[in-house]
């Protein structure tokens, strides 16, 4: 790959890691609300779903229309890393956003009062899920940026294991 070709892969690869980063702004969004909306909850988990799906749709299309339908696998899987990339690093300031202005201690607090709750705690209890509380204690005692740069590590390490078989289904060799 030439400095010209690397160029254009960083350049689409930017402009796609904005378009997962939007779905996951939304996803979060309506994670956020579905904590006490549970319909809003499924759409999180099912905009969260679409990701690989949409990553790799995005590959297919850098694939067939910039590189003229061939595409090696470790250049897909580049591809799809500087997707995630672009996306969680956004992402990671967007959630600090949130965490550090606009929170106030929201979303901790819904978290604790579910998995608190007794029918919940008794369940968890049962499945073997014990020391709740102290792990609750040292999520809240977390700063914001502590808890979106474990995120953002967290999306790094998940784009490089989705990458591989996006990679393997999209390459396409003459």
């Amino acid at each position: 790959m030439n400095v010209q070709d690397y160029s254009q892969l960083r350049a689409f690869a930017r402009v796609d890691g904005l378009k997962l980063f939007v779905l996951w702004l939304v996803s979060f969004v309506c994670y956020v609300g579905g904590l006490n909306h549970p319909g809003l909850g499924f759409v999180a988990i099912m905009l969260a779903f679409i990701t690989p799906f949409l990553s790799a749709r995005l590959l297919r299309k850098y694939r067939d229309e910039v590189l003229q339908g061939t595409l090696k696998f470790g250049r897909g899987w580049f591809y799809v890393v500087l997707q995630f990339f672009h996306a969680s690093v956004l992402f990671a300031v967007a959630q600090f956003i949130y965490f550090a202005f606009i929170d106030k201690g929201y979303f901790m607090d819904t978290l604790s009062e579910m998995l608190l709750a007794p029918e919940n705690k008794e369940a968890l209890k049962a499945l073997g899920m014990q020391g709740l509380e102290e792990t609750l204690s040292m999520m809240r005692q977390m700063r914001p940026i502590d808890q979106v740069l474990n995120i953002l590590m967290s999306n790094l390490l998940i784009g490089c294991l989705v990458g591989v078989p996006i990679a393997a289904f999209c390459k396409k060799e003459k």
